[in-house]
């Protein structure tokens, strides 16, 4: 059924008539490496030939002799893609299957992205991206998704600002690498940049470890020391997993934020510091604060400004990238950086276009580090070897398949032409929030349009709602006590008011792919 984009929620501004979306192809494999994000926009309404001659991606065809020069065709109509194959030219594939007749892709579906392998040479990533200027600088992060885009957007906006960040998202997304970064950015750049696990910090020795003591301030401390605090000053200090602070370290935190001073164990008069805290988490510090295991004063000090980094498979194209990027630093540890070189007319890809389109294709719990984990498992399990070798961990992570909604194959659904984010995120309360989420079926895409906010604003939207339930976590009982109940995926989705997507997301992390009722 088609989105109705007459639908306002209160709080939201009316969306302006421009258009925010595009459908853009991209280079996720090539028998040339650096190839890979390699772009082509296509038109908003109409046909474009996809052959080895056409489209061109950022100004260049796809050009490998074994793609045939007998086109397929792609349509554009109201924000959907059709495929049409050209069954005498390259094989096309979706989701690893053959393309044997003309396929709709709906708005949701390049949502997701589209995982197309032309030939068994080159696999594209169709899908819908904002319009609008890029960030010139990468400011360290690897990427060209939209959610990276915006990342870069608020690092630039917050960086010379001085005032504390808290870093929200999942394990692994490179929370500590967005830190960095901002510390880059900032007037602070030549100082230190500290940064501290506080989950690895005991009750017995957190105190110390971030404000210092003095010699004899108790047993065993033989020498004073100065403190993660006064180590970092004039710069920035990272207190990665603030949520596991000790409670009774979180007073002390919050007085050294309300005053730019500490005090070591033992001493009698605190000491100025001049220090910027950047904070993360994956954990909602709001049940941490409803159940008093987190303190709001703390959480309002340290949250100056919020951002939020997407997980890496809401970011499907810097997949391909940050393999690329992983594997290169690898291969050169081993020295077998050419394996990476442009493929030799008439010889396979050391990289197989296939093996791509999977690992783009994965759910990827453990996000870019789990990422970085399988290249390195690639590098030296085919290390001297002439072709490239699976590892069981690399199977494993190919195993965890996004669960996309092309995977079902639902009929095409066309929407009006998306608007120009106009709302400001921070005048959606929870209300008009979750008013839209319900009426729009948990849906990012639909629901951002009709509030007037990009999908990365409402992401952040959210991730900081304690009103909003996140399919991550969801118990694997609740799951299938709501399939059993509704009869399908989609159903049980509203029953639990999370999106499909999510639900079938949290389905795979929790092994529930068999032996429950997925009907619909």
């Amino acid at each position: 059924m088609a989105d109705d984009q007459t639908t306002l929620q209160p709080g939201a501004a009316p969306a302006s008539s421009g258009p925010s979306a595009r459908i853009v192809l991209t280079v996720l494999a090539h028998p040339d490496p650096r190839r890979v994000g390699a772009r082509c926009l296509l038109p908003r309404s109409g046909a474009v030939e996809l052959s080895r001659r056409s489209p061109a991606f950022d100004g260049a065809p796809l050009d490998d002799p074994y793609l045939s020069r007998k086109a397929s065709q792609l349509s554009v109509s109201r924000g959907a893609l059709r495929i049409e194959p050209n069954l005498a030219g390259a094989e096309v594939r979706v989701d690893g299957n053959p393309l044997s007749g003309a396929r709709s892709f709906s708005v949701d579906e390049l949502d997701v992205g589209v995982v197309l392998e032309l030939g068994g040479r080159v696999t594209l990533l169709a899908q819908q991206v904002a319009e609008g200027p890029r960030e010139v600088e990468a400011c360290g992060l690897v990427g060209i998704s939209d959610g990276v885009e915006e990342i870069r957007r608020q690092i630039r906006q917050v960086a010379d600002l001085g005032v504390s960040v808290l870093i929200r998202g999942e394990s692994g997304v490179g929370k500590e690498l967005v830190a960095s970064a901002i510390h880059r950015g900032s007037a602070r750049r030549d100082g230190p940049f500290l940064a501290v696990n506080m989950a690895a910090l005991t009750p017995t020795t957190a105190a110390s470890a971030l404000f210092g003591h003095r010699r004899g301030a108790f047993t065993g401390a033989d020498r004073p020391r100065s403190g993660l605090f006064r180590e970092a000053d004039g710069g920035t200090l990272f207190l990665d997993e603030i949520g596991e602070a000790p409670p009774e370290l979180q007073a002390m935190l919050l007085r050294a934020l309300e005053t730019g001073q500490v005090q070591p164990v033992g001493q009698d008069l605190p000491i100025d510091v001049d220090v910027r805290v950047i904070a993360a988490t994956d954990a909602s510090l709001e049940d941490a604060i409803a159940s008093g295991r987190f303190r709001l004063p703390l959480l309002h000090r340290l949250s100056g400004f919020e951002l939020v980094v997407p997980p890496l498979r809401a970011r499907r194209e810097d997949v391909a990238l940050l393999l690329i990027a992983f594997l290169r630093e690898e291969l050169a540890a081993v020295g077998e950086a050419h394996r990476l070189d442009p493929t030799p007319a008439g010889a396979d890809a050391w990289l197989p276009s296939s093996l791509v389109a999977r690992l783009c294709s994965a759910a990827w719990p453990g996000n870019v580090r789990q990422l970085r984990n399988v290249a390195r498992q690639l590098v030296i399990a085919s290390r001297g070897a002439d072709r490239l070798r699976l590892t069981p961990a690399v199977e494993r992570a190919l195993g965890e398949t996004s669960a996309s909604p092309s995977s079902s194959s639902p009929p095409a659904v066309t929407v009006d032409s998306a608007s120009t984010p106009s709302a400001r995120p921070a005048d959606i309360d929870e209300d008009a929030l979750l008013a839209a989420l319900r009426t729009h079926g948990f849906r990012p895409t639909a629901t951002a349009r009709a509030l007037g906010i990009s999908k990365t604003s409402l992401y952040a939207l959210i991730e900081v709602s304690p009103r909003v339930r996140k399919a991550r976590d969801l118990t694997a009982d609740e799951i299938t006590a709501a399939l059993d109940a509704a009869g399908g995926v989609e159903g049980a989705a509203q029953r639990l008011e999370v999106s499909a997507r999510g639900l079938r997301l949290r389905m795979t992390e929790l092994g529930l792919g068999s032996g429950v009722n997925q009907s619909g």
